[in-house]
């Protein structure tokens, strides 16, 4: 079972994440407030998943810069109720993985979650298939370069 933490300054979003994870087969290890409380919980259990609100992402950009450096592993999903390009790019680039689009659908963050952790696995089995392939043959046996 795939652990997560949810950090968010609002108790009924979290709350409702927190429904919505734990429904879909997610174990919720912790909730917090602020991205200082939540670090503390991801030490504590090493989460998978990590769901941070918008604010607190913009707040604190430095910090979850510092969440996926520590938690590379861990995917971050930014979430919040209004997302334009330059926020979904400004967010990749600190490292966040997915977004959850608020007011929850269960489905549709169920799903979001999904596809991030399916594209994870096929990107970690092509590297690890790139780098366990045998290195390409730099010319024809006798150190002559190959016909072209």
């Amino acid at each position: 079972m795939l652990k997560a933490v949810i950090i968010d300054s609002s108790a009924v979003a979290r709350g409702l994440l927190n429904t919505v994870l734990l429904d879909g087969g997610y174990d919720v290890v912790g909730q917090a407030h602020t991205v200082a409380a939540g670090v503390t919980l991801l030490i504590k259990h090493n989460p998978h998943i990590v769901c941070i609100a918008k604010e607190q992402v913009q707040a604190n950009e430095q910090e979850v810069r510092e969440l996926h450096a520590k938690w590379p592993k861990a995917l971050i999903f930014m979430v919040s109720s209004e997302m334009d390009a330059a926020t979904i790019q400004s967010a990749h680039a600190m490292g966040v993985s997915g977004f959850i689009v608020k007011p929850f659908k269960a489905d549709t963050v169920l799903n979001t979650i999904r596809n991030v952790v399916i594209a994870m696995v096929k990107r970690q089995r092509a590297a690890m298939a790139k780098a366990e392939a045998p290195p390409a043959a730099e010319g024809a046996p006798g150190g002559e370069p190959a016909a072209s």
